[in-house]
């Protein structure tokens, strides 16, 4: 049988990650695309994200590195490792050419002109999918660790994702909305893609 703590922390890494559905939810009930809308959402889920990053996964951090190397070696870390990621991400976000960039906001109603054009948007959509599919995979254990250690961070940290994952899901599903004008693909798709990043 499992402990009750797994189960939880399953479920809560389930929960965070299942949200990015909900995203494609909401984009079903859009009758068009709305870059402000898409701008709005992504700058408050990174707002999200960077506060859960400071105020909890930092300290958290500085403290378990702090234990194990010292007060001062154990912040040095910390700080090192915090930068060292925003510089990978940044990297990251150069090399991701834009057009297949799922943080960039695109108007897909103009492109939406002739078959050659849906194809584009069609693999656009399902490069932002695996590109969330695979940066959603270090967020569940993330999630799943945070849980197993302490849930109360667990469930921040699991609150936080959700909640970062919903603008994701509508930068999936617009554009294969788009291109393919069908409301189950760009949902089953969804759907199909965090089950498989879980």
């Amino acid at each position: 049988m499992i402990p009750d703590d797994v189960l939880f922390a399953i479920g809560l890494t389930l929960f965070a990650g299942l949200s990015t559905g909900i995203g494609s939810v909401i984009s079903l009930f859009s009758t068009k695309f709305n870059p402000k809308f898409l701008a709005i959402s992504l700058g408050f889920s990174a707002g999200v994200m960077i506060y859960v990053s400071l105020v909890e996964i930092f300290a958290k951090a500085k403290d378990s590195l702090a234990e194990a190397y010292g007060q001062q070696t154990g912040y040095l870390y910390t700080v090192i490792a915090f930068f060292a990621g925003i510089a990978f991400i940044a990297l990251l976000d150069k090399l991701i050419p834009s057009y297949e960039n799922p943080h960039e906001i695109k108007n897909t109603k103009e492109k939406n002109m002739n078959p050659e054009n849906n194809k584009k948007l069609l693999r656009m959509g399902m490069f932002s999918a695996l590109a969330i599919a695979i940066h959603n995979f270090p967020e569940g254990l993330a999630t799943f660790m945070a849980a197993m250690a302490d849930p109360t961070l667990g469930v921040s940290i699991a609150v936080a994702i959700a909640i970062h994952n919903i603008p994701e899901g509508i930068a999936v599903s617009v554009p294969i909305y788009y291109a393919t004008k069908t409301d189950q693909k760009h949902f089953g798709f969804l759907s199909f893609q965090e089950y498989l990043s879980q």
